[in-house]
């Protein structure tokens, strides 16, 4: 089965969220794409959480996992984790590290990239060029 992942910068704005349902309607309903992997930091992780959360109604055969690169801390007590996943061999990565390693797991996983995008510094640019050197299909929503 297909499957999609996000990068993107974490300030990135609210008015993309039309956008960002119009584009996650169309890899479902056009391309068939049924599970979604997407981190949980900053303001983009949280509109594409929202989002596949809200169409999960629409489309209850469609699955999604938010992705953590460290394990919950007492923080989380009061934090819904239901659709979260800890990618197998994380718990040995060290934290330094733990956020390249669990996007590079993402990546591995997806066949499909939907970025968000406008200037080439961080983490999110570096894992784009990444997934464009793997030959990944990737949607921008810059």
């Amino acid at each position: 089965m297909p499957a999609c992942t996000f990068f993107g910068h974490r300030d990135c704005p609210e008015t993309i969220k039309p956008k960002l349902k119009e584009t996650l309607i169309d890899l479902i309903s056009t391309y068939g794409i049924d599970t979604f992997y997407v981190g949980n930091h900053g303001h983009f992780d949280a509109y594409v959480r929202s989002t596949l959360k809200e169409l999960r109604q629409i489309y209850p055969h469609i699955r999604y996992a938010v992705v953590l690169a460290y394990l919950p801390g007492k923080k989380a007590e009061y934090e819904d984790l239901s659709d979260t996943i800890l990618p197998e061999g994380i718990e040995s990565v060290p934290p330094r590290f733990a956020i390249s390693w669990r996007n590079n797991w993402m990546l591995k996983q997806s066949d499909y990239v939907v970025t968000y995008i406008t200037h080439p510094q961080g983490g999110a640019a570096q894992f784009v060029e990444k997934a464009q050197r793997q030959k990944k299909e990737i949607i921008s929503l810059a």
